[in-house]
């Protein structure tokens, strides 16, 4: 499967706005993006400045923003948006509510992983199991009332072991529930728009697969 491969603070860059693809970096003062938040290139100082955006470039770069924060590929990305209109409510909202079901970012919203990237990674590599089922793709859907848990050997793991005394001193969203002592989570509900702390414009997206 094609996935970006570069430099992720690149991303930030080019988008002009932090998409915290790095986990705990992007936090401290090592964040690229603190340092340099003109897009990237040899001529990304002038481009900051002599840029004119025009109403299909805004929309084309909240596109980009969601699939790169998420990190979703255009032709499953396009697909997620079919599947939000066919469903009852706000199209926007519900494309929302689809990528925050993605169970990589599942993963990483119960502080399981840094970041988007690591937990993608993680479940890639078969660590977690959704209602005891071993499940290794990160794009799988997870429903209201799935439990998501480290299964069993990977507990043993020196890194699931330092991240479940990290974990203590995380904040988890309101309509996911975390089991510290036994390494596992439950999604309680959809989340509503304004429990997906997402700095997006949803309607902008709309708008652009919309033309």
């Amino acid at each position: 499967m094609a996935r970006y491969r570069g430099p992720a603070c690149k991303l930030c860059r080019r988008e002009g706005a932090k998409l915290f693809l790095k986990g705990a970096r992007c936090f401290t003062a090592k964040c690229a993006f603190e340092k340099r938040s003109y897009p990237p290139g040899m001529h990304g100082r002038s481009r900051r400045f002599r840029r004119k955006t025009t109403d299909f470039g805004t929309q084309l770069r909240e596109k980009q923003k969601a699939r790169r924060m998420y990190g979703v590929m255009e032709r499953q990305f396009r697909g997620y948006f079919k599947d939000a209109e066919r469903r009852k409510g706000v199209t926007g909202a519900n494309l929302l509510q689809i990528l925050e079901s993605r169970l990589d970012n599942i993963v990483y919203r119960l502080g399981f992983a840094g970041s988007r990237a690591q937990a993608r990674q993680l479940v890639t590599h078969g660590h977690f199991a959704v209602n005891d089922k071993k499940t290794d793709i990160p794009s799988y859907l997870v429903k209201p009332g799935d439990e998501i848990a480290v299964r069993g050997k990977s507990k043993q793991n020196a890194y699931f072991e330092s991240v479940a005394q990290e974990m203590e001193h995380r904040f988890v969203q309101e309509w996911l529930s975390v089991d510290i002592s036994t390494l596992s989570g439950r999604v309680l509900a959809l989340p509503s728009r304004e429990e997906i702390e997402a700095p997006l414009n949803e309607q902008v997206i709309t708008e652009y697969y919309s033309r």
